[in-house]
């Protein structure tokens, strides 16, 4: 048999296949329809220091070449992420990424402080990309300055490997890619969803509920590749 193993971040996979942080979740739901081992790795879905419930309905939208959403980071908060989720995901015997997010600096040290103490997580994603979440979202992704801070901030709160998620949805992704390398960045996770809309071309209204939503499928990918 091949041998598909690659090293990311440090951390060795069996294969280059793994979950992209997001509708997947944690994977409760997929872990019964497929054997979750047969994956290089599982990223979750991305976790906040309290919970969130998310943006108002509708919140998905299929396009022709992909589909558009609008979930606004919904998660239990990361008391109950480690409490129920981490155990389940821990019966796999496959890397384990979890992806955080923070409306301020302080507040991604401490969630990198809380993953550092538990041994079933071994890497850190820096979610500074989310282009549906009201409050921290982008504007960490768009910046060179803070991207900086938000980087070596998580770098000396934790030993695992940091894996920085960057947005397309700015004009100089190169000099944030960098600014994060420089930060001490292990890898980067390119790209999040793109900026995007549906119209009911009937009654002129939005498709979702927060008007606008982040677009994602083949239609990106070509675009993912070039950046």
């Amino acid at each position: 048999m091949a041998d598909l193993s690659v090293n990311i971040a440090g951390l060795k996979l069996r294969n280059p296949v793994m979950t992209a942080s997001g509708t997947y979740g944690s994977g409760k739901e997929y872990g019964q329809l497929i054997d979750l081992n047969r994956l290089g790795a599982i990223c979750a879905k991305t976790v906040t220091l309290k919970p969130i419930a998310g943006n108002p309905p509708p919140r998905l939208w299929e396009t022709p070449s992909g589909m558009l959403n609008s979930i606004g980071l919904q998660n239990d908060g990361i008391d109950a992420f480690i409490a129920k989720d981490i155990p389940f995901l821990a019966r796999y015997d496959i890397p384990l990424i979890v992806s955080i997010a923070a409306t301020s600096i302080d507040d991604f040290e401490r969630l990198a402080k809380m993953l550092s103490t538990i041994s079933e997580v071994d890497a850190i994603e820096l979610n500074i990309s989310c282009p549906n979440a009201k409050a921290g979202g982008m504007i960490f992704g768009s910046n060179e300055k803070l991207a900086t801070e938000v980087v070596s901030k998580t770098r000396m709160a934790s030993s695992k490997p940091v894996i920085v998620k960057l947005t397309p949805n700015t004009s100089d992704i190169g000099g944030i890619a960098c600014a994060c390398e420089r930060a001490g960045a292990d890898a980067l996770s390119l790209i999040n969803t793109i900026y995007g809309m549906a119209v009911d071309v009937g009654s002129f209204e939005p498709r979702l509920g927060s008007i606008v939503g982040g677009l994602s499928g083949p239609a990106v990918k070509p675009i993912a590749i070039r950046m």
